[in-house]
């Protein structure tokens, strides 16, 4: 498990909660992929994380857009660097099939920027926008 419950700040808003529940639970499946060197899972999780990120970041940059939130560009910059990263990382992937590395990467880089990512929203961004 790549990242367990007691490290994720809870805001104020369930449904957020709610949705950073599932998305870490489905983080928590790719990584237990990685880490049993699952190639065929990993391939098909890997496509699932990057679209479900990205798909969840547009939305949040709406959400901050339409209330014109002071932290929006910093908090665009956040999602600009984690999905680059993990872009990055699948192109990677993608060649060297290296479960070693993308082990690395999720249990060092990865998981430090999303944990920090999901307490800026919830601590900061959230409680702005009145959620």
């Amino acid at each position: 498990m790549l990242i367990q419950e007691r490290e994720v700040q809870q805001g104020p808003n369930e449904v957020m909660n709610m949705l950073f529940d599932d998305e870490i639970e489905m983080i928590n499946n790719f990584h237990d992929a990685v880490v049993a060197k699952d190639i065929e899972k990993i391939d098909e999780l890997y496509k699932v994380v990057l679209f479900n990120l990205e798909d969840r970041f547009k939305t949040e940059e709406e959400t901050l857009a339409n209330n014109s939130s002071e932290g929006s560009q910093g908090y665009k910059q956040g999602h600009d660097i984690l999905n680059t990263k993990l872009k990055k990382f699948h192109k990677r992937w993608e060649v060297l099939k290296g479960p070693k590395e993308l082990k690395t990467f999720l249990e060092k880089d990865f998981k430090k920027l999303y944990l920090a990512h999901v307490s800026k929203w919830n601590s900061e961004i959230a409680s702005s926008l009145g959620t």
